[in-house]
């Protein structure tokens, strides 16, 4: 990619290959001794992040899909069984999924350098167009992905976003039956996606090599906007700005590793949890944080077609962004008008996409339309305009005399305004949740929160038996296994009690030699059955309304705790809101319905359930059950330990992920330090 090289192998077997393909020269000349600026920062270390993210999604997305099943009946199935069963399975799963959202805000950032410093002006204007298919391939192939799982929100965001293109005229609807592959999203549109989302990381890695080869040849831009002139401006890729990525990529991967150990749920929805279900809307429909600005700026415009226009010439303006800034001085860093209109630019971003997660009425709408005005202004008035009347800073002479003068003001301000837009996208997300109402459940002490969380073993047994005497008779627990309650992190049973615990249940099975179905004691192999043969079964028997499976309850449901507390939740790693919620509901309900309240007939007022109307009769009294280990028999006892083991049903593997989190903790950090002083010792000769 850089040129004809002269590198010779000593080794008479590899000069017999380089003879033949020079593979060996070409890796030398492009990433050993290919000349790069001595001035880059760290922000120049996305790049080599985006390639580990790239190479990371794609080893684990190969491997889960060994084990996916795409089929509308058993998608949400297959993966709690990857999650569950397969050895390592969680492991895979939160890095590929967690992996998705460090992937984006890496490729953002690594987008705002390229603004900021103008690496999308002559001659890198191929590079930059790359770089925007890139990120057009990366959309698609998130979207895909984010529908696999087929929980609710994985359906309905796939049913909205597909029938986005019905707008197109004349070939619309033919576009939307081709995507769905029939008349609604279904099994069809599974398989496609699932296809899809397969192929097109492979199509997106071709492009990155097209990307690396257009940088090689065209040079890399840097922080002053200034070409190398002499040797003296530049350093080897090798060994100089190889141990500068990997220093970048290590401190990168502390934060991913603290999203897959310890806050694994924190950007997902809690909607995703429930199976996906056509007759039930999601009270508020909302994609994925990296797709929010874009999906304030369709719901801002009015006209559906329009809406769709905007939302991707919001992208495709990034194309001709090259013409559409024809200033001669590339860096921001000497263009004081730019700089200011830049970090407005960002500021609209983010506040867009603090829209996207709001409800779209009211103050929002407006503020989404005035925020769309200047999105769109920015590129197509502000950049225009100050590339004729402003008047640039001087520009160095050379890198060398540049480096003299170097100041980490702008990568602080920088990496306060990515904390601060962190926060608020995380804040939106929580904030679209807390909208359904009713007071927030108190948060509660946990024994397996924080950290070095763990599971109480005596509250596990007890609300095992809340479980089997009082839940079981409406609620089923359908993703565990009696020889689960045996597993290193659960309830601490031997396997001969778990057996023993089993045979207490029956279990129908067949057919026999006759062809008869058949009732047998049950076995550790066998799942929990459900109290009712079918869902119609269970509707008759409870309202109208069906008694949703326990097995996820305290990850399917979740409240917001609003600002500031979103953002100590991230560094404390809070993530039990769903156990609050379930903890609260329980002990919620309330005889004397408040003044201005009306409960439909056959419901009951509780407090803390969304509309404050549920189906469900008061479950727990004080004595209901009597516990063993003298407990107190109380409704607050009941609920603590009924959803301690709720909480372990959902999650029966945490213990382990949290014991491994903490290694690979200890591990990254110490080789986060070894890998700086590294880079102290390469470039101490450098500077």
């Amino acid at each position: 990619m850089s040129g004809p090289s002269d590198f010779q192998p000593s080794n008479p077997a590899l000069q017999w290959i380089e003879r033949r393909l020079p593979i060996m020269g070409l890796v030398h000349s492009s990433f050993v001794v290919y000349p790069t600026p001595r001035n880059l920062n760290y922000w120049w270390t996305f790049g080599a992040i985006l390639s580990f993210m790239l190479g990371m999604q794609i080893l684990t997305g190969v491997i889960l899909a060994m084990h996916y099943t795409p089929h509308a009946d058993l998608a949400f199935k297959s993966v709690e069984l990857i999650v569950r069963d397969v050895n390592y399975g969680w492991l895979l799963r939160n890095m590929h999924a967690c992996g998705a959202s460090m992937f984006f805000f890496a490729v953002y950032v690594h987008m705002l350098r390229g603004l900021y410093y103008g690496s999308y002006k002559e001659p890198r204007e191929v590079l930059w167009i790359l770089g925007v298919i890139i990120y057009l391939l990366m959309m698609a192939t998130g979207f895909m992905g984010y529908v696999l799982p087929w929980g609710q929100m994985s359906f309905w965001g796939a049913t909205v976003i597909t029938n986005l293109f019905s707008a197109i005229p004349y070939f619309g609807e033919s576009i939307v039956t081709l995507l769905w592959g029939g008349y609604s999203v279904g099994n069809p549109t599974l398989n496609r996606f699932f296809s899809l989302h397969y192929l097109l990381p492979f199509v997106i890695a071709g492009v990155v090599v097209l990307h690396v080869w257009a940088l090689h040849v065209a040079g890399q831009n840097n922080p002053d906007g200034v070409e190398p002139k002499t040797e003296k401006d530049t350093v080897p890729f090798t060994p100089h700005a190889t141990i500068k990525d990997g220093f970048g990529v290590a401190c990168f991967l502390l934060l991913y590793a603290w999203f897959i150990f310890y806050m694994p749920n924190y950007l997902g929805d809690a909607d995703n949890y429930i199976p996906a279900n056509p007759g039930v809307t999601p009270p508020h429909i909302v994609p994925e944080w990296y797709y929010l600005p874009f999906y304030a700026i369709l719901r801002s415009i009015p006209n559906k077609l329009a809406g769709v226009i905007g939302m991707f010439s919001a992208i495709i303006v990034l194309v001709f962004l090259p013409w559409l800034d024809s200033a001669k001085t590339r860096s921001s860093k000497y263009r004081p008008l730019a700089k200011q209109f830049f970090w407005i630019f960002v500021a609209v971003c983010i506040l867009l996409g603090y829209l996207g997660a709001q409800p779209p009425e009211g103050i929002y709408v407006i503020a989404g339309r005035v925020l769309t005005v200047c999105y769109f202004a920015y590129f197509l008035i502000v950049l225009p305009l100050l590339s004729r009347i402003e008047t640039p800073r001087p520009v160095p002479n050379s890198i060398s005399e540049a480096i003299l003068a170097k100041s980490g003001k702008a990568a602080a301000s920088i990496a306060v305004a990515l904390v601060a837009a962190s926060a608020l996208f995380l804040g939106s997300l929580q904030d679209a949740r807390a909208e359904e109402g009713g007071p927030k459940p108190p948060a509660n002490k946990w024994s397996f929160a924080g950290p070095f969380g763990t599971y109480d073993r005596a509250a596990l047994q007890r609300g095992l038996k809340v479980y089997k005497e009082v839940c079981s008779n409406c609620h089923g627990l359908s993703y565990i296994a009696f020889r689960n309650l045996a597993e290193a992190g659960g309830p601490g049973y031997s396997v001969a009690q778990a057996a023993a615990f089993a045979s207490d249940y029956k279990i129908k099975d067949g057919p026999n030699d006759q062809g008869d179905m058949f009732e047998r004691a049950g076995r550790p192999a066998d799942y929990f059955p459900s109290p009712f043969p079918n869902e119609q079964a269970a509707r008759a028997a409870n309202g109208g309304a069906a008694p949703p499976d326990l097995s996820l309850i305290t990850k399917a449901r979740s409240y917001g705790r609003g600002f500031p507390w979103f953002i100590f939740d991230f560094f404390t790693q809070y993530q039990e809101q769903g156990p609050d919620y379930v903890s609260a509901v329980l002990q919620g309900f309330e005889d004397k319905v408040p003044e201005g309240v009306t409960i439909p007939e056959g419901s009951y007022y509780n407090k803390y359930f969304p509309g404050h109307a549920i189906k469900m009769p008061k479950p727990l009294s004080d004595g209901q059950v009597t516990y063993d280990d003298g407990s107190p028999a109380t409704v607050a006892q009941y609920a603590k330990d009924v959803t301690t083991f709720l909480m372990w049903t959902a999650e029966p593997h945490m213990e382990a992920r949290k014991r491994l989190g903490f290694q690979v903790f200890i591990f990254l950090i110490i080789f986060a330090f070894l890998m700086y002083f590294t880079k102290k010792k390469v470039w101490a000769d450098s500077h």
